[in-house]
């Protein structure tokens, strides 16, 4: 699935971070989202490496990284948390400045990531997102229902914990069958793995904590830099043409507030547009990164 790379598992603050590299270049980091792990990069990552250092890592709660016990404020598992792992991830692998691409709950570690630390990103995507404050921010009844799954999975400990660790598969399907476009974008094998990395009772409780995080303390980082802080490097957002980022928001006006240098524009291919659309993935990135 990633010839030619090597796997690693890096020492980081507080846990260990799980991850491949492969290629030569300039460097980039690839970030995956919910219910994935790095491995939703099988397309997009190898394609990359013919002109990039690639670097896909499971995300601190995730696939094979470390799952530290959080606490009352949820700080381990927010976003701030989640970047400097990735930040310390790769000034392990020698590299001080570098590329961010991130989707879901990756594209948000890869914007805190440019925020917290501009001085080592070079360029960032993120595909299929606006700030985690913008969505709280604009949450109405559509809104809110259509991302239950926000509500469900940051409800107090140990509720969401308990009912997931009944049968993770239903939640894994769930997000996979209607978050695409088209369900069998997504073979056995893959809806196999994801569905037991997430089965872990200790990733379970991390993505919770996450999306618990993403409600108190992301959004508070968020709204404390929306207006005084901006991300310094270009930016390309793409994101579903169908979906919701598409329906509730103006992704790149959105992303103008945020940051100077924005492109990008709607793509086919569902929500999860690395797996479901990774050629014209692979085309926006090679031209943005070049």
């Amino acid at each position: 699935m990633f010839d030619g790379f090597s796997n690693f598992d890096i020492v980081v603050s507080g846990t260990t971070i799980h991850g491949r590299c492969g290629g030569e270049g300039p460097p980039v980091l690839l970030l995956h989202g919910i219910p994935q792990t790095h491995i939703m990069w099988r397309e997009v990552a190898p394609a990359l490496a013919r002109t990039h250092t690639v670097v896909v890592t499971d995300l601190r709660g995730f696939g094979d990284s470390g799952k530290p016990a959080s606490t009352d404020d949820h700080a381990p598992y927010a976003m701030r948390t989640l970047a400097r792992d990735q930040l310390e991830v790769m000034a392990a692998l020698g590299y001080s400045r570098f590329a961010v691409v991130g989707h879901d709950r990756g594209a948000r570690c890869a914007y805190r990531l440019a925020l917290d630390h501009p001085a080592a990103v070079t360029a960032l995507a993120v595909l299929d997102i606006v700030p985690t404050s913008e969505i709280y921010d604009r949450a109405g009844r559509d809104l809110t229902l259509a991302y239950w799954v926000w509500s469900f999975l940051s409800a107090p400990h140990p509720i969401p914990e308990i009912l997931i660790g009944g049968s993770p598969a239903v939640l894994v399907n769930h997000m996979l069958d209607t978050w695409s476009a088209d369900p069998k974008n997504f073979t056995d094998e893959i809806r196999a793995e994801y569905i037991v990395k997430f089965s872990d009772p200790k990733t379970i409780h991390a993505i919770c904590e996450e999306y618990r995080a993403a409600a108190t303390l992301d959004y508070e980082h968020d709204r404390r830099d929306k207006g005084r802080r901006r991300i310094e490097c270009p930016v390309l957002a793409l994101w579903d043409e169908s979906g919701g980022v598409a329906e509730w928001f103006d992704p790149l006006r959105t992303w103008r507030e945020w940051a100077s240098d924005v492109r990008g524009k709607a793509i086919s291919g569902g929500h999860f547009l690395a797996e479901e659309n990774p050629e014209t993935v692979i085309a926006e990135l090679r031209e943005f990164l070049s």
